[in-house]
């Protein structure tokens, strides 16, 4: 039977309220908002116009219901700039990686989530360095953060919406936390935001996580978590100019407005030389483009799954079908995994830089 509640994922995913749907289809909205309300069925002829009209085929919306995250417990970072059909959008998305990760799940062993609950920590610093020594990372810069989270049992995909308005976001289903990062930004961007979403996993899983006060929390946290107070201390240069800190920001692999506010922070630097330092930033424009940016992170995770299903002659399309998704939905989520390597029967290279690898077993 046709199920109402995927039309509206589907629509919720391309970022279209019912009236903009309506008037791709040649509807008006009140027969839209019929259909997701079960009050009647939509045609065969209608249901075509669905398929073309959001970019699904035509057999996913008979399929069961899906799973969705629950808008009041996901932790949208910068979720003032955003539209509500920008987040309509990444939560539809979510509801994909779910189902994806449902897949995976059945035919593989992932790690089990190690993510202690961190609230009572007094300050979100304190957090950082706590959660810091649980995993043994010491002081030590953080290579790869995808790998980190991967490692920990977090699982983590791409945010295919097209706006640099939607950041990233996080929640947990059941046991299992999920990170989303917008592949539109720059690596250190994405890694200061994959350290935000941590933090909110770790502090806020039983509390609301939007809000103003939750969001310092967040940024607090990762700005610690990433660049740790006696590391950044060491290293510290005696004279802080915008050439010094593009150079010293490769060492902890983060942007150079964030050094910038944690050297202030850590009263190396003071508020004159950090004001002068967030203009000159500003006017060369590395607010928005990172200078040397270092190279993108993905998933190791997905790269195994993927590189397995291969061996075994399952292909992206086959797996694709499963999810009764196109194909170019799949590869959104993918953490720009490059999937033509694993298509020509080789594995892809999916080194682990730094803390630990994902393991990941085969279920029989």
């Amino acid at each position: 039977m046709f199920n109402s509640a995927r039309l509206s994922v589907a629509r919720r995913r391309r970022g279209l309220t019912k009236k903009a749907l309506a008037e791709r289809v040649g509807l008006e909205w009140r027969t839209i908002s019929g259909y997701e309300a079960e009050e009647f069925e939509p045609s065969e002829a209608v249901i075509g116009k669905f398929a073309s009209a959001l970019e699904f085929p035509r057999d996913f919306f008979f399929g069961d219901t899906l799973d969705e995250p629950d808008p009041d417990t996901t932790s949208f970072r910068a979720m003032k700039k955003m539209t509500s059909g920008q987040r309509d959008m990444a939560l539809g998305q979510g509801t994909l990686a779910l189902q994806l990760n449902r897949f995976i799940e059945t035919r593989f062993e992932l790690p089990n989530a190690e993510l202690p609950n961190l609230s009572q920590e007094p300050t979100p610093e304190a957090a950082a360095l706590t959660l810091r020594r649980l995993w043994e990372l010491g002081e030590l810069p953080i290579r790869n953060m995808v790998h980190l989270l991967e490692a920990k049992g977090i699982r983590v995909f791409s945010l295919a919406v097209d706006a640099l308005e939607v950041d990233a976001f996080s929640h947990w289903k059941g046991q299992t936390p999920f990170v989303f990062l917008n592949n539109l930004k720059s690596t250190e961007h994405s890694r200061f935001d994959a350290a935000h979403e941590l933090g909110h996993l770790v502090l806020h899983r039983h509390a609301a996580p939007n809000g103003l006060e939750a969001e310092r929390e967040a940024n607090a946290f990762a700005s610690a978590f990433l660049m740790p107070r006696g590391s950044v201390l060491s290293h510290a240069p005696r004279f802080a100019t915008v050439p010094v800190l593009v150079q010293l920001k490769k060492f902890w692999i983060v942007s150079v407005a964030a050094l910038n506010y944690r050297l202030h922070e850590l009263e190396v630097t003071t508020d004159w030389q950090y004001r002068t330092l967030c203009v000159q930033i500003a006017k060369l424009g590395y607010r928005t483009s990172e200078p040397e940016e270092a190279p993108r992170e993905t998933s190791q995770v997905l790269a195994k799954v993927f590189s397995a299903l291969h061996e075994e002659g399952v292909t992206r399309n086959k797996v694709a079908r499963e999810l009764q998704i196109l194909p170019s939905e799949l590869d959104q989520l993918l953490m720009g995994l490059v999937l033509t390597s694993i298509l020509g029967g080789r594995r892809p290279d999916s080194p682990c830089q730094g803390q630990g690898r994902a393991a990941l077993r085969l279920v029989e």
